[in-house]
């Protein structure tokens, strides 16, 4: 028995790093994976016009990486063409537009393009999640708690907007 301890141990410590190699390379490929698509647009914008879509898409990146302002501008592009996306994808644009001003703690302008998101595709969950999320960080409790619950009358499984509504709820109670 205590001679087999050590193959094991060494065997238990050989899977560890074979999960952890794994993931490693996956997360390698991954990114560059996005680097690659992210130098592609950024070369084919700077010299031609593009797509909304690649407006967008480029502005995502821009946004993963916490470049808010450089995203906001390719959004504001994705919108002047937004002729070509249905109503649908232009909520996508205004929702991104929101989150990047949300993340620069422009609330009003926030809630502006969150709305314009929600009246574009009313069942957006996401967005009114996060429209929500800004009235909450204002500290306007009821109408975030009017958000949550518009998202669990479109997706009554909607794991946050429960959260979301239980907590405001507590804190309506209270005060």
């Amino acid at each position: 028995m205590n001679e087999n301890l050590p193959i094991v141990y060494i065997s238990i410590l050989l899977g560890l790093l074979a999960i952890v190699a794994i993931i490693l390379i996956r997360q390698i490929i991954k990114t560059r994976k996005i680097e690659n698509r992210f130098s592609k647009l950024q070369d084919k914008l700077q010299n031609q016009k593009g797509t909304a879509q690649e407006y967008y898409e480029l502005a995502v990146i821009y946004l993963d990486k916490k470049l808010f302002v450089q995203g906001v501008q390719l959004l504001q592009r994705a919108i002047k063409l937004e002729g070509q996306l249905e109503p649908e994808n232009r909520a996508l644009i205004y929702n991104a537009l929101g989150f990047a001003y949300f993340s620069q703690e422009q609330y009003d302008i926030a809630i502006r393009h969150y709305k314009e998101a929600i009246k574009l595709y009313p069942e957006y969950t996401i967005a009114l999640n996060n429209l929500g999320n800004v009235y909450e960080k204002k500290l306007l409790v009821s109408q975030a708690l009017d958000c949550y619950k518009q998202t669990l009358a479109s997706e009554p499984n909607n794991a946050i907007a429960q959260k979301r509504v239980q907590s405001l709820e507590k804190r309506l109670v209270i005060n």
